[in-house]
């Protein structure tokens, strides 16, 4: 059993990963980090590069739970999120979710709300502290 984090390396992610490393301590689990890319750009803000995962995996070394890191290239985050839920039975999948406007939803979409609708299990979506 785990916990599914979906990861970006800002303070939505940050977020997400805080909540997913409690919820795995409460629920004796491992937790399951993924940070995806497109691939479709040179620069990814939302791909962690080395700097950010070393700090990343030392804090999650501090925390004393099983952790692993999934870094995949995808055309479809939510779809790849999902898949890793299923994969690794997850108990619970954590996201981060950001404001967007009514227009920013109907035209490129809710990777959020796709993890909501089709994960397999409970999705926990936290914001970060104001």
């Amino acid at each position: 059993m785990s916990v599914v984090v979906s990861y970006t390396p800002d303070a939505y992610g940050e977020a997400a990963l805080s909540h997913g490393v409690a919820e795995a301590k409460h629920r004796v689990a491992g937790l399951v980090v993924v940070n995806a890319t497109k691939g479709d750009a040179f620069v990814d803000t939302k791909y962690a590069n080395a700097e950010e995962l070393d700090v990343m995996l030392a804090g999650l070394a501090e925390s004393g739970i099983d952790v692993t890191v999934r870094r995949d290239a995808t055309a479809d985050m939510a779809h790849l999120v999902v898949d890793v839920a299923k994969e690794t039975d997850a108990s619970l999948v954590v996201v981060g979710i950001r404001p967007r406007s009514p227009v920013g939803k109907a035209v490129i979409g809710s990777v959020a709300q796709r993890i909501v609708l089709d994960a397999p299990c409970p999705v926990l979506a936290v914001k970060p502290d104001a």
